[in-house]
Protein backbone atom coordinates (compact mmCIF):
# COMPACT_ATOMS: atom_id res chain seq x y z
CA UNK A 1 0.00 0.00 0.00
CA UNK A 2 2.58 2.02 0.42
CA UNK A 3 4.94 1.52 -2.20
CA UNK A 4 6.16 4.25 -3.51
CA UNK A 5 4.42 6.69 -1.12
CA UNK A 6 6.41 9.37 1.21
CA UNK A 7 8.18 8.03 4.48
CA UNK A 8 6.49 10.50 6.20
CA UNK A 9 2.68 10.02 5.22
CA UNK A 10 2.02 6.76 7.43
CA UNK A 11 3.65 9.29 10.21
CA UNK A 12 1.25 12.43 9.27
CA UNK A 13 -1.90 10.34 9.05
CA UNK A 14 -1.15 8.88 12.71
CA UNK A 15 -0.59 12.46 13.97
CA UNK A 16 -4.02 12.95 13.01
CA UNK A 17 -5.91 10.62 15.05
CA UNK A 18 -6.21 12.31 17.90
CA UNK A 19 -7.98 15.23 15.87
CA UNK A 20 -10.04 12.54 14.57
CA UNK A 21 -10.84 11.23 17.58
CA UNK A 22 -11.94 14.08 19.26
CA UNK A 23 -14.15 15.32 16.25
CA UNK A 24 -16.21 12.58 16.20
CA UNK A 25 -16.50 12.25 20.08
CA UNK A 26 -18.00 15.54 19.40
CA UNK A 27 -19.88 14.62 16.37
CA UNK A 28 -21.17 11.92 18.28
CA UNK A 29 -22.18 13.61 21.75
CA UNK A 30 -22.24 17.78 21.01
CA UNK A 31 -25.77 17.79 19.89
CA UNK A 32 -27.45 15.68 22.58
CA UNK A 33 -25.23 16.95 25.20
CA UNK A 34 -26.15 20.07 25.02
CA UNK A 35 -29.81 19.37 24.84
CA UNK A 36 -29.21 16.86 28.17
CA UNK A 37 -26.73 19.53 30.15
CA UNK A 38 -28.81 22.82 29.83
CA UNK A 39 -32.26 21.34 28.61
CA UNK A 40 -31.49 23.57 25.06
CA UNK A 41 -34.41 22.50 22.39
CA UNK A 42 -32.74 20.72 19.42
CA UNK A 43 -33.05 23.63 17.23
CA UNK A 44 -30.80 25.91 19.38
CA UNK A 45 -28.33 22.79 19.97
CA UNK A 46 -27.75 22.14 15.99
CA UNK A 47 -27.09 25.90 15.88
CA UNK A 48 -24.35 25.91 18.43
CA UNK A 49 -23.27 23.26 16.63
CA UNK A 50 -23.04 24.23 13.45
CA UNK A 51 -21.08 27.47 14.68
CA UNK A 52 -18.42 24.96 16.41
CA UNK A 53 -17.82 22.75 13.27
CA UNK A 54 -17.95 26.17 11.20
CA UNK A 55 -15.44 27.76 13.48
CA UNK A 56 -12.85 24.49 13.20
CA UNK A 57 -13.04 24.68 9.37
CA UNK A 58 -12.86 28.55 9.32
CA UNK A 59 -10.09 28.92 11.43
CA UNK A 60 -7.98 26.61 9.58
CA UNK A 61 -7.77 30.10 7.12
CA UNK A 62 -6.70 31.81 9.80
CA UNK A 63 -4.11 28.89 10.90
CA UNK A 64 -2.79 28.58 7.58
CA UNK A 65 -1.69 31.97 7.31
CA UNK A 66 -0.09 31.85 10.43
CA UNK A 67 1.89 29.00 8.92
CA UNK A 68 2.17 30.57 5.29
CA UNK A 69 3.59 33.81 6.93
CA UNK A 70 6.50 32.19 9.49
CA UNK A 71 6.81 29.46 7.31
CA UNK A 72 7.07 27.20 10.61
CA UNK A 73 4.10 24.65 9.62
CA UNK A 74 5.16 22.45 12.20
CA UNK A 75 5.23 24.60 15.28
CA UNK A 76 2.26 25.94 13.92
CA UNK A 77 0.40 22.11 13.82
CA UNK A 78 2.56 21.61 17.43
CA UNK A 79 1.00 24.57 18.79
CA UNK A 80 -3.11 23.44 17.93
CA UNK A 81 -2.50 20.25 19.21
CA UNK A 82 -2.03 21.92 22.73
CA UNK A 83 -4.54 24.57 22.60
CA UNK A 84 -7.03 21.49 20.83
CA UNK A 85 -6.34 19.39 24.56
CA UNK A 86 -6.86 22.78 26.65
CA UNK A 87 -10.27 23.61 25.39
CA UNK A 88 -11.21 19.40 26.10
CA UNK A 89 -10.00 20.06 29.66
CA UNK A 90 -12.11 22.53 29.97
CA UNK A 91 -15.00 20.64 28.85
CA UNK A 92 -14.19 17.67 30.78
CA UNK A 93 -14.94 19.74 34.40
CA UNK A 94 -18.56 17.81 35.21
CA UNK A 95 -20.20 21.12 36.55
CA UNK A 96 -24.32 20.44 36.62
CA UNK A 97 -25.84 23.14 34.93
CA UNK A 98 -28.59 24.92 36.96
CA UNK A 99 -30.72 27.92 36.28
CA UNK A 100 -28.45 30.31 38.78
CA UNK A 101 -25.30 29.17 36.70
CA UNK A 102 -26.49 28.43 33.40
CA UNK A 103 -25.53 31.90 32.49
CA UNK A 104 -22.38 31.55 32.87
CA UNK A 105 -21.42 27.74 32.78
CA UNK A 106 -23.09 27.93 28.80
CA UNK A 107 -20.98 30.82 27.89
CA UNK A 108 -18.08 28.66 29.32
CA UNK A 109 -18.72 25.86 27.16
CA UNK A 110 -19.25 27.62 23.99
CA UNK A 111 -15.85 29.41 25.05
CA UNK A 112 -13.92 26.25 25.55
CA UNK A 113 -15.59 25.11 22.16
CA UNK A 114 -13.84 28.02 20.47
CA UNK A 115 -10.46 27.15 21.80
CA UNK A 116 -11.52 23.36 20.17
CA UNK A 117 -12.27 25.20 17.02
CA UNK A 118 -8.70 27.89 17.07
CA UNK A 119 -6.49 24.82 17.78
CA UNK A 120 -8.07 22.65 14.97
CA UNK A 121 -7.59 25.73 12.26
CA UNK A 122 -3.79 25.87 13.45
CA UNK A 123 -3.49 22.30 12.82
CA UNK A 124 -5.26 20.94 10.11
CA UNK A 125 -5.01 22.44 7.28
CA UNK A 126 -1.17 22.62 7.97
CA UNK A 127 -0.87 19.02 7.97
CA UNK A 128 -2.69 18.78 4.82
CA UNK A 129 -0.34 20.89 3.60
CA UNK A 130 2.96 19.49 4.71
CA UNK A 131 1.07 15.97 3.13
CA UNK A 132 0.95 18.14 -0.37
CA UNK A 133 4.75 19.38 -0.03
CA UNK A 134 5.73 15.17 0.21
CA UNK A 135 4.13 14.78 -3.07
CA UNK A 136 5.34 18.11 -4.32
CA UNK A 137 8.83 17.18 -3.55
CA UNK A 138 8.35 13.05 -4.86
CA UNK A 139 7.29 15.08 -8.28
CA UNK A 140 10.63 16.95 -8.24
CA UNK A 141 12.39 14.38 -7.67
CA UNK A 142 10.97 11.94 -10.25
CA UNK A 143 10.94 14.87 -12.60
CA UNK A 144 14.60 14.58 -12.68
CA UNK A 145 13.85 10.62 -14.55
CA UNK A 146 12.10 11.61 -16.54
CA UNK A 147 8.41 11.71 -18.02
CA UNK A 148 7.77 8.58 -17.23
CA UNK A 149 8.60 8.71 -13.92
CA UNK A 150 7.03 12.16 -13.33
CA UNK A 151 3.60 10.48 -14.54
CA UNK A 152 3.93 7.82 -11.81
CA UNK A 153 4.57 10.01 -9.14
CA UNK A 154 1.57 12.42 -10.10
CA UNK A 155 -0.64 9.43 -10.39
CA UNK A 156 0.57 8.21 -6.37
CA UNK A 157 -1.22 11.85 -4.96
CA UNK A 158 -3.98 10.57 -5.35
CA UNK A 159 -3.85 7.32 -3.64
CA UNK A 160 -1.42 8.93 -1.02
CA UNK A 161 -4.38 11.60 0.26
CA UNK A 162 -6.71 8.28 0.07
CA UNK A 163 -4.25 6.32 1.78
CA UNK A 164 -3.79 9.36 4.65
CA UNK A 165 -7.54 9.29 5.09
CA UNK A 166 -7.61 5.56 6.12
CA UNK A 167 -5.56 5.78 9.25
CA UNK A 168 -6.55 9.24 10.23
CA UNK A 169 -10.20 7.63 10.55
CA UNK A 170 -8.74 4.79 12.88
CA UNK A 171 -9.57 7.52 15.74
CA UNK A 172 -12.96 8.10 14.32
CA UNK A 173 -14.02 4.23 14.73
CA UNK A 174 -13.15 3.95 18.62
CA UNK A 175 -14.46 7.61 19.39
CA UNK A 176 -18.00 7.37 19.12
CA UNK A 177 -18.17 4.12 21.71
CA UNK A 178 -16.53 5.99 24.37
CA UNK A 179 -18.81 8.68 25.40
CA UNK A 180 -21.92 5.95 25.72
CA UNK A 181 -19.68 3.22 27.30
CA UNK A 182 -18.55 6.21 30.02
CA UNK A 183 -21.88 7.29 30.23
CA UNK A 184 -23.27 3.94 30.99
CA UNK A 185 -20.39 3.01 33.09
CA UNK A 186 -21.04 6.09 35.98
CA UNK A 187 -24.76 5.67 35.92
CA UNK A 188 -24.40 2.26 36.75
CA UNK A 189 -22.07 3.00 39.68
CA UNK A 190 -24.74 5.00 40.40
CA UNK A 191 -27.65 2.60 40.33
CA UNK A 192 -28.81 4.12 37.37
CA UNK A 193 -29.51 2.55 34.11
CA UNK A 194 -29.51 4.76 30.71
CA UNK A 195 -32.73 6.09 29.08
CA UNK A 196 -31.98 8.67 25.98
CA UNK A 197 -35.82 10.31 26.88
CA UNK A 198 -35.30 10.70 30.30
CA UNK A 199 -32.81 13.98 30.55
CA UNK A 200 -35.58 16.32 28.26
CA UNK A 201 -38.13 15.01 30.80
CA UNK A 202 -35.99 15.43 33.96
CA UNK A 203 -35.40 19.39 32.58
CA UNK A 204 -38.93 19.90 31.57
CA UNK A 205 -39.79 19.12 35.46
CA UNK A 206 -37.27 21.61 37.10
CA UNK A 207 -38.83 23.97 34.57
CA UNK A 208 -42.39 23.25 35.82
CA UNK A 209 -42.78 20.98 39.15
CA UNK A 210 -45.16 18.63 37.26
CA UNK A 211 -44.72 15.24 37.15
CA UNK A 212 -46.34 13.30 34.27
CA UNK A 213 -46.66 9.77 34.07
CA UNK A 214 -44.20 9.42 31.12
CA UNK A 215 -41.65 10.54 33.61
CA UNK A 216 -42.69 8.78 36.48
CA UNK A 217 -42.57 5.16 34.24
CA UNK A 218 -39.24 5.97 33.04
CA UNK A 219 -37.67 7.27 36.27
CA UNK A 220 -39.02 3.89 37.71
CA UNK A 221 -37.68 1.97 35.29
CA UNK A 222 -34.10 3.97 35.08
CA UNK A 223 -33.44 4.10 39.03
CA UNK A 224 -32.05 0.66 41.26
CA UNK A 225 -33.08 2.33 44.67
CA UNK A 226 -36.66 3.55 45.30
CA UNK A 227 -37.30 7.15 44.31
CA UNK A 228 -38.12 9.21 47.59
CA UNK A 229 -38.54 12.50 45.73
CA UNK A 230 -38.83 13.04 41.97
CA UNK A 231 -36.56 16.59 42.41
CA UNK A 232 -34.39 15.17 43.51
CA UNK A 233 -33.87 12.24 41.28
CA UNK A 234 -34.32 14.72 38.15
CA UNK A 235 -31.07 16.41 39.66
CA UNK A 236 -28.96 13.38 40.17
CA UNK A 237 -29.93 11.69 37.56
CA UNK A 238 -28.94 14.80 34.51
CA UNK A 239 -25.85 14.93 37.21
CA UNK A 240 -24.34 11.78 36.83
CA UNK A 241 -25.60 11.30 33.29
CA UNK A 242 -23.74 14.03 31.92
CA UNK A 243 -20.36 13.71 34.33
CA UNK A 244 -20.61 10.32 32.17
CA UNK A 245 -20.12 12.24 28.97
CA UNK A 246 -17.80 14.79 30.64
CA UNK A 247 -15.46 12.42 31.35
CA UNK A 248 -15.36 10.86 27.29
CA UNK A 249 -13.44 14.70 26.82
CA UNK A 250 -10.61 13.52 29.10
CA UNK A 251 -10.48 10.56 26.52
CA UNK A 252 -9.97 13.21 24.15
CA UNK A 253 -7.39 15.20 25.81
CA UNK A 254 -5.19 11.88 25.75
CA UNK A 255 -6.15 11.44 22.26
CA UNK A 256 -4.56 14.58 21.04
CA UNK A 257 -1.12 14.39 23.94
CA UNK A 258 -0.74 10.79 22.20
CA UNK A 259 -0.82 12.58 18.01
CA UNK A 260 1.36 15.80 19.82
CA UNK A 261 4.38 13.08 20.60
CA UNK A 262 3.85 10.55 17.34
CA UNK A 263 4.09 14.46 15.83
CA UNK A 264 7.21 15.32 17.92
CA UNK A 265 9.03 11.92 17.41
CA UNK A 266 8.57 11.56 13.62
CA UNK A 267 8.77 15.71 12.69
CA UNK A 268 12.09 15.23 11.24
CA UNK A 269 10.22 12.88 8.60
CA UNK A 270 7.80 15.99 7.13
CA UNK A 271 9.36 18.71 5.03
CA UNK A 272 10.37 22.04 6.33
CA UNK A 273 8.99 25.25 3.42
CA UNK A 274 11.48 27.58 5.05
CA UNK A 275 14.56 25.74 4.40
CA UNK A 276 13.57 24.61 0.57
CA UNK A 277 12.43 28.26 0.21
CA UNK A 278 15.87 29.53 1.13
CA UNK A 279 17.31 27.90 -1.50
CA UNK A 280 15.46 29.51 -4.24
CA UNK A 281 16.31 32.63 -6.03
CA UNK A 282 15.70 32.70 -9.71
CA UNK A 283 15.01 36.11 -11.80
CA UNK A 284 12.35 35.84 -14.30
CA UNK A 285 11.28 38.18 -17.03
CA UNK A 286 8.49 40.56 -17.51
CA UNK A 287 6.35 38.00 -19.58
CA UNK A 288 7.36 34.92 -17.39
CA UNK A 289 5.96 36.94 -14.43
CA UNK A 290 2.72 37.82 -16.72
CA UNK A 291 2.62 34.54 -17.23
CA UNK A 292 2.79 32.68 -14.31
CA UNK A 293 0.51 35.57 -12.32
CA UNK A 294 -2.18 34.52 -15.23
CA UNK A 295 -1.46 30.61 -14.31
CA UNK A 296 -1.89 31.05 -10.22
CA UNK A 297 -5.04 32.91 -11.56
CA UNK A 298 -6.59 30.85 -12.93
CA UNK A 299 -5.61 27.82 -10.58
CA UNK A 300 -7.32 29.79 -7.93
CA UNK A 301 -10.58 30.17 -10.33
CA UNK A 302 -10.53 26.64 -10.29
CA UNK A 303 -10.14 26.05 -6.33
CA UNK A 304 -12.84 28.62 -5.61
CA UNK A 305 -15.24 26.54 -8.39
CA UNK A 306 -14.44 23.14 -6.62
CA UNK A 307 -14.91 24.89 -2.86
CA UNK A 308 -18.31 26.28 -4.46
CA UNK A 309 -19.38 22.66 -4.73
CA UNK A 310 -17.95 21.40 -1.54
CA UNK A 311 -19.71 23.89 0.47
CA UNK A 312 -23.36 22.09 -0.69
CA UNK A 313 -21.85 18.66 -0.47
CA UNK A 314 -20.95 19.00 3.42
CA UNK A 315 -23.94 20.85 4.06
CA UNK A 316 -25.80 17.20 3.15
CA UNK A 317 -22.86 15.03 4.63
CA UNK A 318 -22.15 16.49 8.18
CA UNK A 319 -25.77 16.01 8.69
CA UNK A 320 -24.90 12.46 10.55
CA UNK A 321 -23.92 14.97 13.32
CA UNK A 322 -27.28 16.59 13.72
CA UNK A 323 -30.58 15.41 11.85
CA UNK A 324 -29.28 12.28 11.03
CA UNK A 325 -28.46 11.21 14.31
CA UNK A 326 -31.58 12.65 15.69
CA UNK A 327 -33.20 9.96 13.05
CA UNK A 328 -30.83 7.08 14.30
CA UNK A 329 -32.51 8.31 18.19
CA UNK A 330 -36.06 9.07 17.12
CA UNK A 331 -37.29 6.37 14.34
CA UNK A 332 -34.50 3.46 14.75
CA UNK A 333 -34.51 0.40 17.10
CA UNK A 334 -32.04 1.43 19.53
CA UNK A 335 -32.58 -1.21 22.43
CA UNK A 336 -28.87 -2.50 22.69
CA UNK A 337 -27.00 0.21 20.86
CA UNK A 338 -26.99 4.20 21.69
CA UNK A 339 -27.82 6.78 19.09
CA UNK A 340 -24.49 7.77 19.45
CA UNK A 341 -22.62 4.60 18.60
CA UNK A 342 -23.70 4.70 14.48
CA UNK A 343 -21.08 7.84 14.33
CA UNK A 344 -18.77 4.83 13.95
CA UNK A 345 -20.29 3.11 10.82
CA UNK A 346 -18.88 6.30 9.06
CA UNK A 347 -15.01 5.97 10.05
CA UNK A 348 -15.80 1.85 10.15
CA UNK A 349 -16.37 2.53 6.53
CA UNK A 350 -14.01 4.36 5.06
CA UNK A 351 -11.10 2.05 6.58
CA UNK A 352 -13.23 -1.15 4.64
CA UNK A 353 -13.91 0.58 1.36
CA UNK A 354 -11.06 2.61 0.85
CA UNK A 355 -8.56 -0.04 -0.17
CA UNK A 356 -11.39 -1.02 -2.59
CA UNK A 357 -11.91 1.61 -4.38
CA UNK A 358 -8.21 2.42 -4.46
CA UNK A 359 -8.37 -1.05 -5.96
CA UNK A 360 -10.60 0.08 -8.79
CA UNK A 361 -9.24 3.33 -9.81
CA UNK A 362 -6.11 1.39 -10.06
CA UNK A 363 -7.46 -1.27 -12.40
CA UNK A 364 -9.10 1.85 -14.62
CA UNK A 365 -5.34 3.57 -14.61
CA UNK A 366 -4.23 0.17 -15.83
CA UNK A 367 -6.44 -0.28 -18.86
CA UNK A 368 -5.73 3.23 -19.80
CA UNK A 369 -9.10 4.78 -18.01
CA UNK A 370 -8.14 7.27 -15.61
CA UNK A 371 -10.39 8.92 -14.06
CA UNK A 372 -9.81 12.97 -13.28
CA UNK A 373 -10.02 14.18 -9.66
CA UNK A 374 -12.82 16.89 -10.82
CA UNK A 375 -14.44 13.75 -12.38
CA UNK A 376 -14.51 11.89 -9.07
CA UNK A 377 -15.73 14.51 -7.11
CA UNK A 378 -18.79 15.01 -9.48
CA UNK A 379 -19.39 11.47 -9.02
CA UNK A 380 -19.45 11.53 -5.16
CA UNK A 381 -22.27 13.75 -5.28
CA UNK A 382 -24.45 11.90 -7.61
CA UNK A 383 -23.58 9.05 -4.70
CA UNK A 384 -24.61 11.45 -1.88
CA UNK A 385 -27.92 11.78 -3.87
CA UNK A 386 -28.24 8.09 -3.85
CA UNK A 387 -27.88 8.07 0.03
CA UNK A 388 -30.93 10.43 0.37
CA UNK A 389 -33.04 8.79 -2.57
CA UNK A 390 -32.83 5.95 -0.61
CA UNK A 391 -33.83 7.81 3.01
CA UNK A 392 -36.43 10.02 1.59
CA UNK A 393 -38.04 6.87 -0.63
CA UNK A 394 -38.00 4.57 2.67
CA UNK A 395 -39.19 7.51 5.06
CA UNK A 396 -41.90 7.98 2.36
CA UNK A 397 -42.99 4.38 2.24
CA UNK A 398 -42.98 4.16 5.91
CA UNK A 399 -45.29 7.35 6.07
CA UNK A 400 -43.33 8.89 8.65
CA UNK A 401 -44.28 12.34 10.00
CA UNK A 402 -42.36 15.42 11.35
CA UNK A 403 -39.78 14.15 13.61
CA UNK A 404 -41.89 16.65 16.60
CA UNK A 405 -45.26 14.63 16.03
CA UNK A 406 -43.75 11.08 15.91
CA UNK A 407 -42.49 11.79 18.90
CA UNK A 408 -45.32 13.01 20.68
CA UNK A 409 -47.88 9.96 18.62
CA UNK A 410 -45.07 6.95 18.40
CA UNK A 411 -44.41 5.30 14.78
CA UNK A 412 -42.77 2.03 13.57
CA UNK A 413 -38.99 2.24 14.31
CA UNK A 414 -37.01 1.42 11.37
CA UNK A 415 -34.64 -1.56 12.15
CA UNK A 416 -30.64 -0.62 12.01
CA UNK A 417 -30.06 -1.94 8.51
CA UNK A 418 -30.71 1.40 7.78
CA UNK A 419 -28.41 3.34 8.76
CA UNK A 420 -26.31 0.50 7.78
CA UNK A 421 -27.60 1.36 3.88
CA UNK A 422 -27.76 4.50 4.67
CA UNK A 423 -24.05 5.51 5.61
CA UNK A 424 -22.42 3.26 3.06
CA UNK A 425 -23.75 5.58 0.36
CA UNK A 426 -22.60 8.30 2.13
CA UNK A 427 -19.41 6.68 3.01
CA UNK A 428 -18.17 6.13 -0.67
CA UNK A 429 -19.18 9.76 -1.39
CA UNK A 430 -16.93 10.77 1.16
CA UNK A 431 -14.40 8.70 -0.29
CA UNK A 432 -14.83 10.09 -3.72
CA UNK A 433 -14.97 13.95 -2.69
CA UNK A 434 -12.85 14.20 0.57
CA UNK A 435 -9.28 12.67 0.39
CA UNK A 436 -9.60 13.76 -3.54
CA UNK A 437 -10.29 17.11 -3.00
CA UNK A 438 -7.41 17.48 -0.45
CA UNK A 439 -5.72 16.31 -3.30
CA UNK A 440 -7.28 18.43 -6.10
CA UNK A 441 -5.96 21.77 -3.65
CA UNK A 442 -2.76 20.51 -3.11
CA UNK A 443 -2.10 20.16 -6.99
CA UNK A 444 -3.78 23.75 -7.86
CA UNK A 445 -2.28 26.02 -4.81
CA UNK A 446 0.40 27.70 -5.48
CA UNK A 447 3.33 26.83 -3.81
CA UNK A 448 3.92 29.85 -1.43
CA UNK A 449 -0.13 29.74 -0.35
CA UNK A 450 -0.52 25.86 0.30
CA UNK A 451 -1.50 26.09 4.07
CA UNK A 452 -3.93 29.39 2.87
CA UNK A 453 -5.42 27.32 0.36
CA UNK A 454 -5.94 24.28 2.40
CA UNK A 455 -7.67 26.41 4.82
CA UNK A 456 -9.63 27.32 2.11
CA UNK A 457 -10.91 23.96 1.43
CA UNK A 458 -11.75 23.95 5.30
CA UNK A 459 -13.31 27.05 5.17
CA UNK A 460 -16.36 25.76 2.42
CA UNK A 461 -16.58 23.18 4.46
CA UNK A 462 -17.21 25.47 7.65
CA UNK A 463 -19.62 27.54 5.16
CA UNK A 464 -21.79 23.84 4.70
CA UNK A 465 -21.61 23.84 8.33
CA UNK A 466 -23.17 27.00 8.89
CA UNK A 467 -26.28 25.78 6.93
CA UNK A 468 -26.83 22.06 9.40
CA UNK A 469 -29.08 23.75 11.62
CA UNK A 470 -31.99 23.77 8.26
CA UNK A 471 -31.77 19.84 8.51
CA UNK A 472 -33.69 19.89 12.44
CA UNK A 473 -35.74 22.58 11.02
CA UNK A 474 -37.19 20.83 8.44
CA UNK A 475 -37.00 18.04 10.23
CA UNK A 476 -38.89 18.66 13.21
CA UNK A 477 -41.74 20.82 10.95
CA UNK A 478 -42.43 18.36 8.09
CA UNK A 479 -42.84 15.07 7.27
CA UNK A 480 -39.38 13.68 7.54
CA UNK A 481 -39.27 12.81 3.85
CA UNK A 482 -39.27 16.25 2.75
CA UNK A 483 -36.10 17.02 4.87
CA UNK A 484 -34.12 14.30 2.97
CA UNK A 485 -35.55 15.11 -0.51
CA UNK A 486 -34.16 18.81 0.03
CA UNK A 487 -30.17 17.24 0.43
CA UNK A 488 -31.40 14.94 -2.51
CA UNK A 489 -31.86 18.05 -4.97
CA UNK A 490 -28.59 19.97 -3.27
CA UNK A 491 -26.43 16.68 -4.17
CA UNK A 492 -28.18 16.65 -7.63
CA UNK A 493 -27.93 20.05 -8.82
CA UNK A 494 -24.30 20.29 -7.51
CA UNK A 495 -23.20 17.36 -9.69
CA UNK A 496 -24.95 18.95 -12.85
CA UNK A 497 -22.54 22.02 -12.08
CA UNK A 498 -19.91 19.94 -11.27
CA UNK A 499 -20.05 18.04 -14.63
CA UNK A 500 -20.17 21.23 -16.52
CA UNK A 501 -16.78 22.37 -15.04
CA UNK A 502 -15.17 19.01 -15.57
CA UNK A 503 -13.27 20.07 -18.58
CA UNK A 504 -12.44 23.43 -17.76
CA UNK A 505 -11.05 21.82 -14.48
CA UNK A 506 -8.89 18.85 -15.70
CA UNK A 507 -7.18 21.76 -18.17
CA UNK A 508 -6.08 23.56 -15.68
CA UNK A 509 -5.15 20.48 -13.14
CA UNK A 510 -2.90 19.33 -15.71
CA UNK A 511 -1.51 22.46 -17.01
Amino acid sequence: MFKGHPKGLLAAALSNMGERFGYYIMNAVLVLFLCSKFGLGEETSSLIYSFFYAGIYILALVGGYIADKTQNYKGTIMAGLMIMATGYVLLSIPILATSTNISWLLPLTCLALFVIAFGNGLFKGNLQAIVGQMYDNLEAEAAKEGEEALKAAKDKRDSGFQIFYVFINVGGVVAPFVAPLLRKWWLNAHDMIYNAQLPALCHKFQATGETSEQLTKLATESSLQPIEDMGTFCGDYLQIFNEGIHYSFIASVAAMLISLTIFISTRKRFPTPSKKAATVSVDYTPEERMAAAKEIKQRMYALFAVLAIAIFFWFAFHQNGTSLSMFARDFVKSDSVAPEVWQALNPLYVILLTPVIMWVFGALGRRGKYISTPRKIAIGMAIAGAAYVFLAGYSYIMGYPSATEARANGVELSGPWVLFVLYFFLTVAELFISPLGLSFVSKVAPKHMLGLCQGLWLGATAVGNLLLWIGPLIYNAAPIWICWTVFLSVCLVSMGIMLGMVKWLERVTNA
